[in-house]
């Protein structure tokens, strides 16, 4: 086991200008930590784990794991197993052979090996398969192969990079469970890239946000839900996204179509204080609710409806200025308003809006 440390680790690629797909990132992961990297395409999260793996230089800044400093050690001395996206099984090698690989090229003997792989295949529900190839298997069998020739070796650092994208997406809510369950099983230190937010909220015990190779936060799901530290976190954590509109300050709150809705004295402080005039204010579609008719409410003009069952999602247009914006509504799914119907909303409660100043994208409030 081993804890793992990014110190202004920096990849840059030449271009003109050249570009930095992993910039001055510092971040440190505990020993038996369950670590997601997330962001969109292009964040630089892939390359992060690659860095670690040794698969890509380390440009500036060190990469340390346990008390070892591996910036410049090659990716076999860095006792870590890496579970890919393409499973990269080889067809011609039964699952046994497969999994115990990696013990053969070490010259591990063939008792201990056999050993290793049935206690993994056990863990995995795959002993029924031992004796397979690879292409009589279906695609969640072949990634559990992948984990399984991980899990023998007995690395310091798992390293999981989109290990479920090929998957569809029953057996990737099935698998995320599974590999969840078996990271705390075996306590090893785990790194995992995802652009799924939702994969990345629901496995990691910290969830580390990049765009552009930047980190933006790292902090628990809740923490990153409950109080992103920017407009770009607000933006991508949560499905559906939050609702993030730039809006006039008034003395009491932030105003939508001719309404001033209240915000926390704090919040208003925060932003007063920095001299603005307008915020970027977010709200969670859960945040929201349908007003009745007699209530003060924001007038919304519905114009899409998403029927999910338990909840609706209503999609609709609210004035703000001289335009509009689409705002996004959790609703009761029994219940939902109909496309073209004029509805109003409110919001439930102040303490649920975030401010973020209007360009630097960085929240208002603690």
């Amino acid at each position: 086991m081993a804890e793992v440390s990014y110190v202004g680790a920096s990849r840059v690629f030449a271009g003109n200008p050249p570009v930095r797909a992993v910039d001055q990132l510092d971040l440190d992961v505990a020993d038996g930590e369950f670590l997601v990297l997330v962001g969109p395409s292009g964040s630089g999260k892939s390359t992060a784990l690659r860095m670690l793996a040794g698969l890509e230089d380390v440009d500036e800044g060190t990469i340390q794991i346990g008390s070892k400093d591996v910036t410049n050690v090659p990716p076999k001395g860095r006792d870590i197993a890496m579970v890919f996206q393409s499973y990269a099984l080889y067809p011609h090698m039964t699952v046994a052979e497969n999994m115990g690989f990696a013990l053969k090229l070490r010259g591990t003997p063939k008792t201990e090996i056999k050993d290793k792989v049935a206690e993994a295949a056990a863990m995995l529900d795959l002993t029924k398969y031992l004796d397979r190839k690879p292409k009589a298997l279906s695609g969640g069998q072949r990634q559990r192969v992948a984990m399984g020739r991980a899990i023998v070796r007995e690395p310091s650092v798992f390293l999981m990079d989109e290990p479920l994208s090929n998957l569809d997406a029953k057996l990737r809510v099935e698998t995320r469970a599974n590999i969840a369950a078996l990271q705390q099983r075996l306590g090893t230190t785990t790194i995992y890239v995802t652009h799924d937010q939702v994969e990345a909220m629901t496995m990691g015990h910290r969830v580390a946000v990049l765009k552009d190779g930047l980190l933006q936060q790292c902090d628990t799901p809740r923490a990153l839900y409950d109080k992103p530290a920017n407009a770009f976190v607000a933006g991508f954590i949560g499905s559906p996204a939050m609702n993030l509109k730039t809006v006039p300050l008034a003395a009491e709150g932030a105003k939508l179509d001719g309404i001033v809705v209240p915000l926390e004295r704090s919040a208003l402080s925060a932003a007063q204080s920095a001299g603005l005039t307008t915020v970027t204010f977010g709200i969670r579609p859960e945040s929201l609710r349908l007003a009745s008719v007699e209530e003060e409410g924001i007038d919304m003009t519905v114009e899409l409806v998403e029927e999910l069952g338990a909840d609706a999602l209503v999609h609709g247009a609210v004035k703000i200025g001289e335009g509009s914006e689409r705002f996004v509504v959790r609703v009761d799914g029994r219940t939902p308003p109909q496309l073209g119907q004029n509805v109003k909303i409110a919001v439930r409660d102040a303490s649920e809006v975030h401010l973020f100043h209007p360009e630097t994208g960085e929240r208002l409030t603690d």
